[in-house]
């Protein structure tokens, strides 16, 4: 299903370890799409889809959006939970008394959690080289 720029959205960006979602939220039946796919088949897991769908259950407004997200970076669940977060931002847009509720479950909140990096010494983060006595 494509959209028109014409149709007014509410907008959301979500982020979660290297994934960065857009996320436009149309009033409609609930449809989800993910970059130009359906969720069914952009995610195969049924958790996945669960998180996505966290946003609109806990404010009772499922079927009320159809959701149109791009996302880049990262893996299928740094991703899903970056369209999370992207959709609990675009329903606060969208609806103000919806902040307290989806504040309390901790949707609105960015997940900070990242990649350590490499340091010198070491093969990986903190992995040492094996140690060998001779």
């Amino acid at each position: 299903m494509t959209y028109q720029s014409a149709k007014p959205y509410f907008y959301g960006t979500g982020r979660r370890k290297k994934s960065v979602a857009r996320v436009r939220l149309y009033p409609g039946t609930g449809v989800v799409t993910v970059n130009g796919k359906s969720i069914d088949e952009y995610f195969g897991l049924e958790t996945l889809k669960l998180i996505i769908n966290q946003p609109f259950a806990t404010t009772d407004s499922i079927g009320k959006f159809d959701l149109v997200a791009n996302v880049r970076g990262g893996g299928l669940s740094g991703q899903a939970g970056a369209i999370r977060h992207g959709a609990a931002r675009a329903l606060v847009t969208a609806d103000e008394t919806y902040k307290p509720l989806l504040k309390k479950a901790g949707l609105l909140t960015r997940d900070p959690r990242m990649k350590e990096r490499k340091k010198y010494g070491l093969k990986a983060a903190r992995r040492a080289p094996q140690f060998s006595k001779r």
